[in-house]
């Protein structure tokens, strides 16, 4: 059976069984290999996806109940790792063996947009369910601050200024 979805800004079509769970589809129909299978039953975040914003866990989630859904992945995040929490995840050098990092990357990055300053008890409570074998949680935590601060921080880039600004201050400077 054939469904339409829009994964990481493209509009996709996949024939695949409607009770094919999204986290096969993203992995296997679309080389999508960002998303992890870890439990196959919700428990554990390493699948975790945006589906339209809202993190969810692709590996119980039927590809028959999408059809139409816009679908964030790991690899749609920033392709360049420029997203703020993939700068925080390097600058705090969060992962150890890596494997649950795009569930917590992900789920880190839903919380800092509804709650662009968390404090800790909201980090715990979005995170909860996403777990890490190697129990990197203070790191966690700690780069999802740091990506909030990222996040607030102004463009080191001045911004442009207009063609005919610039020609006005040369004609008061003369």
């Amino acid at each position: 059976m054939s469904f339409s979805l829009k994964v990481n800004g493209k509009t996709v079509t996949v024939d695949v069984p409607p009770d094919m769970p999204l986290l096969w589809v993203l992995r296997d129909v679309l080389e999508l290999k960002g998303t992890k299978y870890g439990c196959g039953v919700a428990q554990c975040g390493a699948c975790t996806v945006h589906l339209k914003g809202v993190p969810v866990r692709s590996c119980s989630i039927p590809i028959s109940a999408l059809q139409g859904t816009e679908i964030t992945t790991i690899e749609g995040l920033s392709a360049q790792g420029t997203h703020p929490v993939q700068q925080a995840w390097q600058e705090v050098d969060v992962p150890q063996c890596g494997y649950c990092q795009a569930g917590q990357i992900m789920s880190a990055a839903a919380l800092l947009k509804q709650k662009p300053h968390p404090s800790d008890a909201d980090i715990d409570a979005a995170m909860t369910g996403n777990l890490c074998r190697c129990a990197t949680y203070n790191r966690i935590r700690k780069a999802i601050h740091r990506a909030a601060d990222i996040g607030a921080a102004p463009s080191a880039k001045p911004a442009a200024k207009p063609a005919d600004e610039d020609a006005q201050q040369m004609e008061t400077t003369r």
